[in-house]
């Protein structure tokens, strides 16, 4: 459960001084895994493919996976990613269908398959009481504020910043930064970044110097550079250990 895992900063964490929540949104707040697949699904029947989807989706996660690691290391951009991973999955498999279709559908069904993260809301309701609530996304804009809109969770979040407006991804320090200015009366010192992914949020809150919470339901190893200040398997557990004493 809850295990305060060294932290970067010289100070140990005060969890009452935290009145900024930076919030992942997918695999976070979000199931994204389930609105995921559920969309994908709906897109190849929308398209008229009739095959199994099970190994499509695999093939489809593979690609999707990489396209990611290659935007967030500035290789790429959001624009190609978005209809590149169909274009990659159709050439695999031998499906004669357009990419570019595909992928339009695929960000038609996404916002309309919200599945909301177990405890998610209470979380956020307890944290909005002491603080403000940003969510901080490499997502593609339209379908994050609409997916925002879907969940349930708009009436406690004060803003949404996304990479594609930023024009950078995590984990550059540029996004945190344009993040942060969102909200420009709160300091570093009392900002927080919850997020499931280490490469992403944790080491983008490390360069950028807030404390982080990593969100980890599998109860992965800890792995690679990153270096959070809390972890949860659960996000019952926020409160008590990010919310005031």
């Amino acid at each position: 459960g809850i295990g305060v895992v060294g932290c970067h900063a010289q100070r140990q964490p005060h969890a009452m001084d935290y009145t900024l929540f930076l919030f992942d949104l997918d695999d976070t707040l979000l199931d994204f895994r389930a609105s995921e697949r559920l969309s994908f699904a709906r897109t190849l029947a929308s398209l008229g493919i009739e095959a199994d989807t099970g190994p499509l989706y695999a093939t489809y996660q593979q690609c999707n996976r990489a396209l990611w690691d290659a935007l967030e290391q500035g290789r790429i951009d959001q624009a190609f990613l978005k209809v590149e991973r169909f274009r990659q999955l159709f050439l695999r498999h031998a499906i004669e269908a357009d990419p570019a279709r595909a992928a339009h559908t695929y960000l038609e069904w996404l916002p309309q398959t919200v599945v909301l993260t177990d405890g998610a809301r209470a979380a956020c309701e307890a944290l909005a009481t002491q603080g403000t609530i940003g969510i901080i996304t490499n997502g593609i804009e339209q379908v994050q504020r609409r997916r925002i809109a879907v969940s349930g969770l708009a009436d406690l979040i004060a803003f949404v910043a996304t990479s594609e407006a930023c024009g950078c991804a995590k984990p550059d320090v540029r996004f945190f930064e344009f993040a942060a200015a969102m909200a420009p009366d709160v300091g570093r010192a009392r900002t927080v970044i919850i997020g499931d992914r280490l490469e992403a949020d944790i080491l983008g809150g490390n360069r950028f110097g807030i404390d982080s919470c990593w969100f980890n339901p599998q109860r992965a190893a800890l792995s690679g550079e990153a270096v959070p200040t809390f972890q949860v398997a659960h996000l019952s557990e926020l409160p008590g250990l990010l919310g005031r004493r």
